[in-house]
């Protein structure tokens, strides 16, 4: 049985904890009401002193002012009821002020949303690097940890929707940029399932195929005259996206590859289904990264590249020379997600230590600080697709000095219903431990140096 008085009572002492940014301010106001019944309380003694009051009138005053009751109890009576009417009547003040603002569908109290969001607002900067569906799976177990959040997402697709958007356009693909939109949008359910829609028919059909959200950032891009990082801004702000996502690059760009055996693949999707990669590039070369995806890996607390398609999602951003740049001059903790399984053709074969080799390829050594892999093999794997869980063997094979090998980190966050995926939850809280260890060693680093 639920009692009424109670579950008020309990949501007061909610807003009292510590970070709903409250109490400060109800204590000034306390203390203002304090002033006021002090006042009265004097302008009151100095009447009585005035003024003599007999006959029947004494008995209302004496009723009135609780003078048959001790000083003692009277100062209990008062003070209660003033901290009741106070607490009722703020709380109703700050509920009228709010509830506009809160969405319609919110099912919980409106204490635990301004928690929320107050706590969300005073998390780390997280700057993540990726693409494809480890990107937009990692996004949705992060945005509970923190609002300042940035998804700097590859552009290189040049299949599907995407493709043909870019083909008739000219604009660089935005599938990933949507992915990463519906998952750190605070928008309603039915939202995200419009912008997911895909048009049934095929790419004889003018429409079909293509799926609202990558229609709507190409429509955004001609309204703000062609400028896809501004279109990309107002689709963030338009669906209210905790954080923010954006292209690491404005430009079309060509994704390469180089095979073992001396052959050259041009797109993502061919290189995708290839086998014995060698190296992958860009063209046209000298491409420039977006200002935003800069300034977010140059302002971060931490950095994390991964999880996604090696060589398809997680390399073509870090083939931007100024992003790499940014990344290997931050002060910021630098984690590298490895996949929880391999991809058939892409990374058919590969082990943990091969993951970080090709990374380290392209980029040089000393790029990252930590590497995050799945330890649980114990997930249920799906029937039909042809991969294994990455095998942990570490540390790579090197010509230059160990010192330059991250530290390795395992935990738990495959998906425990697909193997080949992993846990929004288990990944984000697992990267969260890894921020705050890392963080709180440099600051007894820092501590002891300047002792």
């Amino acid at each position: 049985m639920r009692f009424p008085r109670l579950r008020v009572a309990w949501g007061l002492r909610r807003w009292l904890r510590p970070g709903v940014g409250v109490k400060r301010w109800l204590l000034l106001v306390f203390v203002g009401e304090m002033c006021l019944a002090l006042a009265g309380a004097l302008w009151l003694r100095q009447v009585y002193r005035d003024f003599e009051v007999t006959g029947p009138s004494q008995a209302v005053v004496s009723a009135v002012t609780l003078q048959f009751l001790p000083y003692g109890v009277r100062a209990l009576l008062v003070g209660t009821a003033g901290v009741a009417l106070f607490a009722f009547g703020a709380w109703r003040i700050v509920r009228v002020m709010v509830m506009p603002f809160v969405p319609a569908e919110a099912d919980q109290p409106l204490v635990d949303v301004i928690f929320q969001k107050r706590f969300l607002a005073r998390g780390p900067r997280i700057a993540v690097l990726g693409g494809g569906t480890g990107l937009s799976t990692l996004l949705r177990g992060l945005k509970e940890h923190t609002s300042n959040i940035t998804a700097v997402v590859t552009v290189a697709d040049d299949g599907g929707s995407s493709g043909r958007l870019r083909e008739s356009l000219g604009i660089p693909a935005v599938g990933d940029i949507r992915n990463c939109i519906v998952a750190l949008a605070d928008a309603e359910p039915l939202m995200g399932e419009l912008l997911q829609y895909r048009f049934p028919g095929d790419e004889m059909d003018s429409l079909g195929g293509h799926t609202i959200g990558n229609l709507l950032l190409a429509a955004m891009s001609s309204v703000q005259g062609g400028d896809f990082e501004e279109g990309v801004r107002q689709m963030n702000r338009v669906l209210a996206v905790r954080g923010q996502v954006v292209p690491a690059t404005a430009t079309a760009v060509t994704l390469h590859a180089g095979l073992v055996d001396g052959s050259e693949v041009a797109g993502q999707s061919a290189i995708a289904g290839s086998t014995g990669i060698d190296r992958v590039w860009l063209t046209p070369e000298g491409v420039m990264a977006c200002d935003d995806a800069r300034r977010a890996i140059v302002e971060a607390d931490l950095i994390v590249v991964g999880p996604g398609s090696l060589y398809t999602s997680i390399l073509p951003s870090l083939l931007l020379t100024e992003l790499t740049a940014a990344i290997r001059s931050s002060q910021a903790v630098r984690v590298f997600v490895c996949n929880v399984a391999t991809q058939p053709g892409e990374t058919q074969g590969y082990d943990l230590a091969d993951h970080l080799s090709a990374i380290e390829r392209h980029t040089g050594p000393g790029l990252l600080d930590v590497v995050l892999a799945n330890n649980q093999f114990g997930a249920k794997r799906p029937g039909s697709y042809a991969a294994e869980p990455v095998r942990l063997r570490w540390p790579p094979a090197r010509t230059w000095p160990s010192t330059d090998t991250p530290r390795l980190v395992l935990d738990d966050v495959v998906n425990p219903e697909n193997s080949h995926h992993h846990d929004p939850a288990r990944l984000a809280a697992s990267i969260m431990k890894i921020y705050e260890r890392e963080s709180l060693a440099r600051r007894r680093f820092r501590t002891i140096r300047s002792a």
